[in-house]
């Protein structure tokens, strides 16, 4: 079995990364090396990670599969935060300020069909 990692790094070590451990705590495997990355959250089926990343100089959400593979970018505008699966794993909810104001998006888990639930106050 395993977890998603986000761990704070010593000044000297370097950036936010994402790793994967066993729950005994023996092995552990970083999945992500560009920029600063967090706010991981797992796919239901355990097979996808949503998380946000700098790596393209603003916080934006990506997904990789569960062993760091295959890491998509999957907004353009924003920043954007704080990414959640829906429990058939089909969209991912998150939040953005793409607008202007913090307000809550959902999109398709491949990035398609972004769309704005909240409305400015």
């Amino acid at each position: 079995m395993t977890h998603a990692l986000q761990s704070a790094p010593r000044k000297s070590q370097g950036s936010w990364q994402i790793y994967v451990f066993d729950i005994q705590g023996r092995e552990r495997r970083r999945l992500t090396t560009l920029g600063e990355n967090g706010e991981s959250a797992w796919s239901r089926d355990g097979q996808r990670i949503a998380f946000v990343s700098d790596r393209d100089g603003l916080d934006q959400i990506y997904v990789m599969d569960a062993d760091g593979g295959g890491q998509t970018r999957l907004t353009m505008e924003g920043p954007s935060y704080s990414p959640v699966w829906s429990p058939d794993g089909q969209r991912i909810a998150f939040v953005s300020r793409r607008d202007g104001s913090l307000q809550i998006y959902v999109m398709n888990a491949d990035g398609s069909g972004q769309t704005r639930l909240t409305a400015p106050p």
